[in-house]
């Protein structure tokens, strides 16, 4: 059976004052039946290592060193104490131009520095427009999943871009045609993918986060906004445990 995962992706948030809202939530959910993933940014990374949480980075390079100014490797992430790194989120497709192949490289990077690659896939608000979901995600699963990924290194976060940040949600019919065709996918090329776990990322609350984690083959969230405070992650944390209670 899937452990459930919901996963805070905190992006260019975060001074050390602002560790307190881990704090909080590891009083509050030290027993957590969920996985719990907090993703602050590369300069706190090294502050979260002991505390009882999965601590990603939220991108990496996908070399293991060389003469790349500003950017970390996979190691690196790992030396500092991370245990997932995030690849393809659609920011970085928009904003840094990176391809499927590139993403796919650098969750290789990731697998062999021994994390956990946590691998987004979503399609922008024209696609879903012009009917071309399911094919825009098999197009970035084909591409961006290195052929080493395993339910024990690799997540499939499914964040439609339209969805990230703007408070605008698919149906729940939506999301579970997509999660339901990404799990098919994954079928026919891993062994495992019944074991693997697929988040759903988008404008997930506390409010809304009870009617998706009940949705089939939905193993949890990706959370942007809303896991910058505790009062508010801690929500969605208690919905995903009740799910899965």
């Amino acid at each position: 059976m899937r452990r459930k995962l919901v996963a805070g992706n905190w992006k260019m948030n975060g001074l050390r004052v602002d560790l307190t809202e881990i704090e909080t939530l590891f009083r509050r959910h030290a027993d957590a039946s969920v996985d719990i993933l907090i993703c602050p940014p590369a300069t706190l990374i090294n502050q979260c290592r002991d505390l009882p949480f999965g601590i990603g980075g939220q991108d990496c390079h996908h070399q293991i060193s060389g003469a790349h100014t500003g950017d970390i490797s996979a190691q690196m992430l790992a030396d500092a104490g991370a245990t997932h790194v995030i690849t393809g989120h659609s920011e970085r497709r928009a904003d840094h131009g990176e391809t499927d192949v590139i993403i796919a490289a650098k969750s290789h990077a990731a697998h062999t520095a021994g994390l956990t690659a946590v691998i987004c896939i979503g399609e922008t608000l024209e696609q879903r427009e012009s009917a071309t979901t399911l094919d825009v995600v098999d197009s970035q699963l084909s591409g961006s999943v290195p052929a080493g990924a395993t339910a024990y290194n690799t997540v499939i976060a499914y964040e439609p871009v339209w969805a990230i940040g703007t408070g605008k949600v698919p149906t729940l019919d939506q999301i579970g045609q997509v999660h339901g065709h990404i799990r098919a996918r994954l079928a026919a090329r891993f062994d495992d993918a019944a074991d693997m776990r697929i988040l759903y990322g988008g404008s997930v609350k506390g409010s809304n986060a009870a009617e998706i984690f009940a949705v089939a083959d939905v193993d949890g969230a990706l959370v942007g906004g809303a896991s910058l405070k505790a009062d508010d992650f801690s929500q969605i944390i208690s919905a995903l445990e009740a799910s899965a209670a």
